[in-house]
């Protein structure tokens, strides 16, 4: 999918640049800080991708894109507050550098300015899509916050919120180049299911690594889910098939008082005796399955071909 969008992400990472500007020179240097640290760009690139799909000659994807990315990048750093969160993507998070109230105005900032470019295309329906996504990104992160901490959460519950604060942006990334190619109402449906399948595949991925690799791999240090009392699937999955002993070890982990590396370590030997994270992957493949049977409706092509490809690496980081 690099290949394919490289062109296309040269236009939308010229608008990136231009967009990020501000007379006042905090924006720029903090919101650079984050836009050119190193970030894989998937998600303005599914709306390429997707332009391609669909066979979109135009240019008005590029400027879409570039908002989605603006999106991504204001929740991630209000994200960063919100989880006092010490790096991300391999580097000293924003809110440690520059502070939390300069973080999240830039983040503000940011919003503004994915929602100016929203009003430039003119779309009524592009408009209402991305709105939509930014509020249920935000009502995702809400109902994380709500049951953090909450050893009681079900997987219901949790693939819920990843729905909300992962998919909903993956799904509007890509239904947006359906619209700008004024396809049909089937296309559009097609490529919104496979951007919410490949989101809620890549979250599940992510949220496995916590307890499977090294910072390296996500750029955050491993156990910050742990630490921060989050309950995703490989906790839900080894405290539900755990003895009494083991529920009373989570009980006081995700409540905050048992955190320290070798609580971290006991943590992940539990997940792997109830062999939560390869469920956790396994649940993922399905959901990437579920995204590439969403576009077998378009003609067979390099572009159909990369976005497969794109889903089955999205299940196969980490491993």
């Amino acid at each position: 999918m690099l290949s394919l969008t490289a062109a296309g992400m040269n236009c939308v990472n010229a608008v990136i640049l231009d967009r990020m500007q501000s007379e006042i020179p905090l924006i720029p240097r903090l919101a650079g800080h984050l836009i050119s640290g190193g970030g894989k760009r998937l998600r303005p690139m599914l709306t390429l991708a997707g332009a391609e799909l669909v066979g979109y000659k135009g240019t008005r994807h590029h400027k879409l894109a570039a908002a989605v990315e603006f999106i991504h990048t204001a929740t991630l750093l209000h994200d960063d507050v919100v989880d006092g969160s010490e790096l991300r993507r391999g580097k000293a998070a924003a809110n440690i550098i520059f502070g939390n109230p300069a973080t999240v105005l830039v983040g503000d900032f940011l919003f503004s300015r994915a929602f100016e470019l929203m009003t430039e295309d003119g779309s009524l329906r592009v408009l209402s899509i991305l709105s939509r996504a930014s509020a249920i990104i935000a009502e995702g992160e809400v109902s994380q916050l709500s049951v953090q901490r909450q050893i009681n959460t079900s997987e219901e519950q949790y693939l819920h919120i990843i729905g909300a604060k992962t998919a909903a942006l993956f799904s509007a990334a890509s239904q947006i180049s359906a619209v700008v190619a004024e396809c049909s109402e089937e296309q559009e449906r097609a490529l919104e299911s496979y951007g919410r399948n490949l989101g809620v595949a890549f979250q599940l991925v992510d949220d496995a690594i916590d307890y499977d690799s090294d910072a390296a791999e996500m750029g955050k240090e491993q156990g910050d889910d742990f630490r921060e009392g989050k309950m995703t699937l490989p906790v839900i999955l080894a405290y539900a098939r755990g003895d009494e002993q083991e529920r009373q070890f989570w009980k006081a982990a995700i409540i905050g008082h048992r955190t320290s590396d070798d609580d971290l370590a006991h943590a992940i030997s539990l997940i792997a005796k109830h062999n939560a994270l390869e469920d956790t992957r396994e649940r993922a493949r399905h959901f990437a399955h579920r995204a590439i049977d969403a576009i077998s409706i378009f003609p067979d092509g390099k572009a159909r071909a990369a976005m497969a490809e794109a889903a089955q690496f999205a299940v196969a980081r980490g491993h």
